[in-house]
């Protein structure tokens, strides 16, 4: 899935996408993206001068963004109007600093699927070293009106 198809199913647009392309994805199981992290993301401008590192939080939105094709594919959303929220992060931990230059592989595999609310595991690694790792939730829902 290139970045048009990866458009195509996520309402996030630049500076908050963090996908960049799908790689795999086994419907129903498992989904392998990458996010290529270059120099010019506007968060290394604070984060930190002069030893850029991406925050953390943006390492589990991005594992979060993979999660969200993979339900959309696997609930067949695309096209619904739907969109997919967090709801919970667990046992988020950070191995390894992601710097640009990187490129980040976003593993997510289903824990749990229902209609509404799916939960995931999520690992990030560069190089085939463990980066973070988190379980998350999310629940489908329509957008704000």
């Amino acid at each position: 899935m290139d970045i048009t198809a990866v458009l195509a199913r996520l309402p996030h647009r630049f500076p908050m996408l963090l996908v960049d392309r799908v790689e795999e994805l086994v419907d129903g199981e498992r989904i392998a993206a990458i996010k290529a992290v270059t120099f010019n993301e506007p968060f290394f401008q604070g984060h930190f001068p002069g030893r850029p590192i991406m925050p953390g939080v943006l390492i589990v939105e991005a594992l979060a963004q993979a999660a969200g094709i993979l339900a959309i594919e696997t609930l067949g959303l695309q096209g619904s109007g739907k969109l997919v929220y967090f709801m919970a992060i667990e046992e988020a931990k950070f191995r390894k600093p992601v710097e640009p230059g990187c490129l980040l592989r976003l593993e997510a595999r289903f824990l749990q699927r229902r209609a509404t609310v799916c939960k995931f595991e999520g690992r990030a690694t560069i190089d085939g070293q463990l980066a973070a790792e988190a379980r998350f939730t999310a629940m489908v829902a329509d957008a704000p009106a």
